[in-house]
């Protein structure tokens, strides 16, 4: 094993062995590395006659560049894009996400976390965790109704095992909290380590946790660290804020689970993806919140450096202009007032589709999951397939749904104008009625 990777595994055990248990094989072998990349940092602080280190081509002062590339791109030098961004993230963006993460998370004051890594999205997020934390055969803990790229993530690419529980309970009114305990007790009776997903707001069924449902699950997830299992929880908060309804716990999980024990790591995955609606630029972010004994700050700084090391290894770095421009935004004035009224555009579509699924028209064809966040709802079909109605719909009415299983039909308000939402649904009766006649 490299030398480095070594160090970093020691700082890691001192503080807290839990955690380096946790790591996969992959994680253990990750470190940053200090060879080219070091020596052209040392040669930018001091080599101020000549420095021909860097891996970029440079006219002058400046990096070079094509005019018929630089004229679409106003306001921001060349030299803030073109360059290669470090990878772990551009230095400013990352303290500004991490601040922005504790105004967004106010019960997190005195927490101490991780500084987070820039990634290349929360699907780039994801991949990173489950290289450094999965291995072949761990169990993963998730909802029977999840995002289907995680099988691509986790088990064509990591070899886990998904197990899954009840999301919700039968009559689809509430978070299944005694099912997710069930399944999780189990395997952890089973395992000395268990993963644990937790997505919310939730793709596909657009449900986020009550305040009290947020607070029994991560009871859940503490009582299984207290009784001797590693777990590790990452939080998916790609639609993180889009919480719509009063008793919505408007927190991560992160904020309840950082730091509560040393079994207990917390790892969150957001990003700029959604809540800033910036989906081509592709930017997430990997935080870290755990217990240690000693030298908090040395394990963190460990664990940034296995991740930088990881998406070095795969990507380098990820986009320095779509950082920029980030960076930039979130530090524009205008920026929290300009998200408050796109929030509140997706959350009256949100209310909109409350209340025409309130009508009683709908019951014979379909029962509605429970939905109070994110960009997505869904339907249970009662006795037509998902697929085959998605279909007839697309064929016969020129409407696009996403079928889910055999009973399931997802529904993206978040690119669903007003006008069209009672046509939708009226439009799903008329495509059952149909298929019940054939």
């Amino acid at each position: 094993m490299n030398q480095i990777a070594q160090q970093l595994n020691t700082t890691i055990s001192q503080a807290n062995p839990h955690i380096f248990e946790m790591l996969s094989d992959m994680g253990k072998a990750l470190f940053f590395p200090k060879g080219i990349l070091s020596q052209s940092a040392e040669a930018k602080a001091k080599a101020h006659r000549i420095n021909a280190t860097i891996g970029i081509a440079k006219q002058g002062d400046s990096v070079l560049s094509l005019p018929c590339i630089t004229r679409y791109i106003k306001g921001i030098a060349p030299d803030a894009y073109l360059s290669y961004a470090p990878s772990f993230g551009i230095p400013g963006l990352r303290e500004q996400w991490k601040k922005n993460l504790f105004q967004k998370n106010p019960s997190m004051e005195g927490c101490t976390v991780s500084l987070p890594v820039v990634t290349s999205g929360i699907t780039h997020g994801v991949s990173v965790f489950s290289d450094m934390w999965v291995n072949k055969g761990d169990v993963i803990v998730m909802p029977d109704m999840m995002w289907g790229n995680y099988n691509m993530t986790f088990t064509v690419r990591n070899h886990a095992q998904i197990v899954h529980y009840k999301a919700y309970d039968d009559a689809l009114t509430r978070f299944n909290v005694a099912d997710f305990a069930s399944v999780l007790q189990a395997r952890a009776a089973q395992n000395d380590k268990v993963v644990v997903m937790l997505n919310f707001p939730h793709n596909p069924s657009g449900y986020s946790l009550s305040r009290t449902e947020a607070d029994q699950v991560a009871a859940i997830l503490l009582d299984t660290a207290q009784k001797g299992t590693n777990v590790v929880a990452v939080c998916d908060d790609a639609y993180f804020g889009l919480f719509f309804e009063e008793q919505t716990c408007k927190e991560s999980l992160f904020a309840k689970l950082a730091g509560r024990h040393k079994r207990l790591l917390a790892v969150k995955l957001d990003g700029a993806t959604k809540e800033d609606y910036v989906w081509g630029l592709r930017l997430g972010f990997i935080t870290y919140g755990l217990a240690a004994d000693n030298d908090t700050d040395g394990i963190y700084q460990a664990l940034e450096q296995k991740t930088a090391g990881c998406i070095r290894g795969n990507i380098s770095n990820a986009s320095h202009l779509g950082q920029t421009i980030l960076l930039n935004a979130m530090q524009d004035p205008d920026y929290h007032a300009q998200k408050q009224e796109k929030f509140n555009l997706l959350k009256r579509r949100a209310a909109l589709i409350k209340e025409t699924l309130k009508s009683p028209e709908y019951a014979p064809y379909f029962d509605v999951y429970p939905f109070n966040s994110g960009y997505f709802m869904c339907i249970r079909l009662k006795d037509v397939d998902a697929e085959t109605l998605r279909l007839h719909l697309l064929d016969a009415y020129g409407v696009g749904l996403i079928a889910i299983g055999e009973k399931n039909i997802r529904i993206a308000f978040s690119c669903l104008e007003e006008k069209d939402v009672k046509p939708l649904f009226d439009i799903i009766v008329s495509g059952i009625k149909d298929l019940r006649t054939t």
